[in-house]
């Protein structure tokens, strides 16, 4: 897949009002205000959400190089990373806006980042946090559960899955 960067660049679908642009310093605070509100629910209902930790978590471990900001109309609306890692591809920090939710664009950056995945026969890989609303869009999308732990469901989609 080539990288991120270029990727971001490139998806662009006409007529949709959505956008990936590759993330730049100054969106790095407001994702992690995004991540820290999208995923209070999950974490608080695990026994697991710390205000501090689910923010530095973001900070620590967003790969610029490989993430890109969802736009919507040019308004920040989410964020989503793709990596390269053994055998395939990373997605990591894939986090939508309230607002943004339920609508349809989650699915639309997914079948696009999929299809790049696809035309270079990769796997993907993610993890999803148990009882997360997330994992039935992945599961839509061909995602499967490769193995699991009271916090995690590692899953994994194969080239042309779905």
């Amino acid at each position: 897949m080539v990288d991120q960067g270029s990727t971001a660049e490139r998806i662009r679908p006409a007529g949709t009002g959505w956008a990936l642009r590759t993330v730049q310093p100054a969106d790095v605070e407001p994702l992690v205000e995004l991540r820290a509100t999208v995923m209070r629910a999950d974490l608080v209902r695990l026994g697991r959400f710390d205000e501090h930790r689910v923010r530095q978590r973001l900070r620590d471990s967003l790969s610029p190089e490989y993430t890109s900001v969802i736009e919507v109309d040019g308004e920040l609306a989410g964020c989503v990373t793709v990596r390269p890692v053994g055998d395939g591809l990373w997605l990591e920090h894939f986090y939508l806006a309230p607002r943004h939710q339920g609508r349809g664009l989650g699915a639309a950056v997914l079948r696009a980042l999929l299809a790049e995945a696809d035309a270079e026969d990769l796997n993907v890989r993610l993890d999803v946090v148990q009882g997360s609303a997330a994992r039935r869009l992945y599961e839509r999308h061909g995602f499967t559960v490769e193995g699991e732990d009271p916090i995690d469901v590692r899953m994994v989609r194969l080239p042309g899955a779905c």
